[in-house]
């Protein structure tokens, strides 16, 4: 599904038209020109009942149907804080992709002059889950507005280099916690992971990637909260990807996500005071209270967790011992 007619022109001249159905299809005929109100007021909207006939019958199709992935590239400050509320109410799982990170990572890791698109998008399609939905689901979500979360590839720097490089098991570990690695523009290190998880391919044993956890979890005790048991976990494929021996996908719900949001509120905060390009959202039907309210709500995501960032195991008894007084009386 696009506003732009072109994507799916390109697709089914490209390559990959084998891959989907005429039927599976639905676009416009101008696209919203990164204007986030016409993708959902105007153009979005005219849309929306051809594209929920077309995703009832694929469902119905569906054996076992998990979720929806939806992939969603959002820019600028209006747009991203707009997106937010949205996602904060009806997404389930978030994996945050932020461009900063991802030319990070090709000047500093991939050693690249002039990084392209192509380059950024190379990232997305990296990761693989042997786990479904429903299951990172319910290990992650144990806060339901703290969905948002950041991913790691440690072996990206080795795709070109397979041959030449040997990336060790407890290398590749450790470098799956360190911020150069994270695809998204926030360091962990100031912050506490409420869960992660970890997902290995190739040859290696349990045994060992349990040990290799509980190994980091032991030395970086301060950086996980200690008010959610067992927020760790592993999963292991035996079939690594093409050209190398292992790789690894991390996925971790940290509070120094915040980072992210509070950079993006401050530019947004920046642009709206002086009431910059708003003439073109309030054209397509926007109020300006509604951007007071993302402005707000993003606060409050970033303020939610910056509060369980600070939260203690005494401070979630204390509070359980305070309901049952309360109960009690």
């Amino acid at each position: 599904m696009d506003l732009e007619p072109g994507t799916m022109d390109s697709v089914r001249s490209g390559p990959f038209v084998r891959f989907f159905a005429p039927t599976t299809s639905s676009f416009g005929q101008s696209g919203a020109g990164n204007n986030w109100a016409k993708g959902h007021y105007t153009e979005g909207a005219e849309l929306i009942d051809s594209v929920l006939d077309v995703v009832r019958k694929e469902a119905e199709n569906c054996d076992c149907l998990q979720g929806f992935q939806v992939s969603d590239t959002v820019v600028e400050p209006y747009n991203a804080t707009l997106s937010v509320h949205q996602l904060v109410e009806n997404a389930d799982e978030c994996m945050v992709l932020d461009n900063e990170a991802l030319y990070d990572i090709c000047f500093r890791t991939l050693k690249l002059t002039t990084p392209s698109l192509v380059s950024l998008a190379a990232f997305a399609s990296q990761g693989k889950l042997n786990s479904d939905l429903r299951k990172l689901a319910v290990e992650f979500d144990t806060i339901p507005a703290t969905h948002f979360f950041m991913v790691a590839l440690p072996h990206l720097h080795l795709v070109d280099h397979s041959n030449t490089v040997l990336l060790l098991f407890p290398e590749l570990t450790q470098q799956m916690w360190d911020s150069k690695n994270m695809m998204c523009a926030a360091d962990p290190r100031h912050g506490r992971y409420l869960t992660a998880s970890a997902v290995f391919r190739g040859k290696m044993s349990t045994k060992e990637v349990d040990e290799q956890m509980i190994n980091v979890q032991n030395k970086n005790s301060s950086y996980f909260v200690e008010w959610i048991p067992n927020n760790v976990k592993s999963t292991v494929c035996d079939i690594p990807p093409t050209g190398l021996k292992m790789a690894s996908t991390f996925i971790g719900n940290s509070t120094s996500i915040q980072e992210m949001f509070r950079r993006v509120s401050e530019q947004f905060t920046a642009m709206f005071r002086r009431k910059a390009f708003l003439h073109w959202y309030t054209g397509e039907g926007m109020d300006e209270m509604e951007f007071t309210e993302a402005e707000s709500n993003m606060n409050d995501l970033v303020a939610e967790y910056q509060q369980y960032q600070d939260a203690t195991a005494d401070e979630d008894y204390e509070d359980e011992e305070d309901e049952y007084a309360e109960e009690e009386a």
